[in-house]
């Protein structure tokens, strides 16, 4: 049986500007997340805290149209958060937030075999210290990812966050950061370092995105480190890219059994780089599909494959 995935954090709208324009769209970090792995065939839930008002409405349809299921409470929210992203000439984005986070009732852990988290979730209160709590039971059942995704107009200075975000790496199976994320929790310090330094905390891998320059991967008994190379394509915005590029790494793992339950958490610690290189590919197509359009796109897995075949790195 396929292992399902609770998600836990957060869900907004993201109100995206750009020269002339104004738009808005679906996102969160959580929320694109279980979308993405929804939309790629596996099965998902969320975890969050929205309005039941227009915005909090579309995050539920959006949710219920990639098949993802939402715990009970999530939508008991006084309104529903808004990001606001301005994306500047060359499709990047900067973000400032109307964020309301608390998690409103933390389902049973005991039907879900991996539990994904992170970002703004993992560190603003009253949540935060409940997604830690869910972190922590969740090492007994299954396999636990983090991705934190840092949100400096939220998280202010690294003083007030690395002592959290470095305590749910520990906790974690699969961390996947941004160069840019860690640039800003360790000013001047080497990721390589950064990434040597937090596997030997806990977590089986760690990978880092470097925009159009691919990703770095390391493996917590490997003495390399794996480079993948991005697939180019023309951006539309870099909204949701790296959720998407942590969607399509969990397919990748979850279908070759590397996550999901203790069992398969000891079958990633000992793996070698074959056997994850596959989901690390499709994390990369993921997230290339989702910069090629606007706003927090899911591809499916038939886009995927498809690209896939398509790509010329890969014949």
């Amino acid at each position: 049986m396929t292992s399902r995935v609770l998600s836990l954090g957060e869900a907004l709208i993201d109100v995206v500007t750009r020269p002339g324009s104004t738009q808005e769209h679906v996102g969160g970090s959580l929320l694109n997340v279980a979308v993405g792995l929804g939309a790629l065939g596996h099965p998902a839930s969320i975890c969050s805290h929205w309005g039941k008002d227009p915005r909090g409405n579309l995050l539920r349809q959006w949710a219920e149209s990639a098949g993802v299921q939402i715990t009970p409470g999530t939508d008991s929210a006084h309104k529903t958060s808004v990001a606001f992203a301005r994306i500047d000439a060359d499709g990047h984005a900067n973000y400032e937030f109307d964020l309301n986070w608390a998690v409103p009732q933390l389902p049973d852990l005991e039907p879900f075999g991996h539990l994904h988290t992170g970002s703004i979730a993992a560190t603003v209160e009253p949540g935060g210290s409940t997604v830690v709590v869910a972190a922590e039971r969740m090492r007994l059942l299954g396999t636990v990812s983090y991705d934190p995704n840092i949100r400096p107009a939220l998280m202010h200075s690294p003083d007030t966050v690395v002592d959290r975000v470095e305590h749910l790496v520990s906790l974690s199976d699969v961390v996947k950061t941004s160069d840019e994320d860690l640039d800003w929790l360790y000013p001047g310090v080497p990721v390589e370092n950064i990434m040597r330094r937090w596997v030997k905390t806990g977590p089986a891998m760690v990978v880092v995105t470097r925009g159009s320059c691919g990703a770095y991967a390391r493996l917590a008994h490997h003495r390399d480190m794996l480079h993948i190379d991005q697939t180019p394509v023309t951006v539309g915005d870099t909204v949701g890219a790296g959720d998407s590029f942590m969607a399509g790494l969990l397919s990748g793992l979850l279908d070759a059994g590397l996550l999901g339950s203790p069992q398969a958490r000891d079958r990633l610690a000992a793996v070698d780089w074959p056997d994850v290189q596959p989901a690390l590919l499709r994390a990369i197509h993921t997230s290339a599909l989702t910069v090629s359009r606007s706003g927090a796109y899911a591809p499916s897995r038939a886009e995927v494959h498809a690209l896939h075949t398509l790509d010329p790195a890969l014949t």
